[in-house]
């Protein structure tokens, strides 16, 4: 098994999205790229840690390739509004692309360029791309959110 690290936005719909892919064997929702040792839900969105809502996700490189992930987080966001995605504003919920190893920092950089080349976006895309840090799981009731509650979707108004 292969670990992804992604964010795109509030980490529900995020989550939802990639446990959609053939191949994703496990999600869970967390916190990384802050400048804090430890992370939790309240002080993340209170602005204090630095961190981004982010997506764990285990996947069978048989299955599903890096590059094919890569492909769905593009897909399940607007990788152009900087720290906003549909009505939820801050930094934590900025585009993030946090790599494992030099194969996936180059698979990243190569995604992105192609994406900007393709004429997609009108505006630059902010997303960053930074070796993974710690991954700090957020708490148990945000886990599979949609699933728990029933949910389809996030509104993105």
């Amino acid at each position: 098994m292969a670990t992804a690290l992604f964010g795109a936005g509030c980490f529900w719909g995020v989550e939802d999205t990639f446990r959609q892919v053939e191949g994703v064997t496990a999600t869970a929702v967390g916190f990384a790229g802050g400048h804090t040792e430890n992370a939790n839900y309240k002080e993340v969105c209170a602005g204090k840690t630095g961190h981004a809502e982010v997506v764990q996700v285990e996947f069978d490189a048989e299955k599903v390739s890096y590059e094919q992930l890569l492909d769905v987080f593009w897909n399940c966001h607007n990788p152009t509004t900087l720290n906003r995605q549909g009505p939820d504003v801050g930094t934590q919920y900025r585009s993030i692309i946090l790599f494992h190893d030099e194969a996936q920092q180059a698979a990243a950089i190569a995604s992105k360029d192609q994406l900007m080349l393709s004429g997609k976006y009108n505006g630059p895309i902010v997303t960053e791309i930074v070796e993974a840090d710690q991954f700090h799981m957020a708490e148990e009731y945000h886990q599979q959110y949609f699933e728990k509650k029933g949910i389809s979707h996030c509104r993105m108004a």
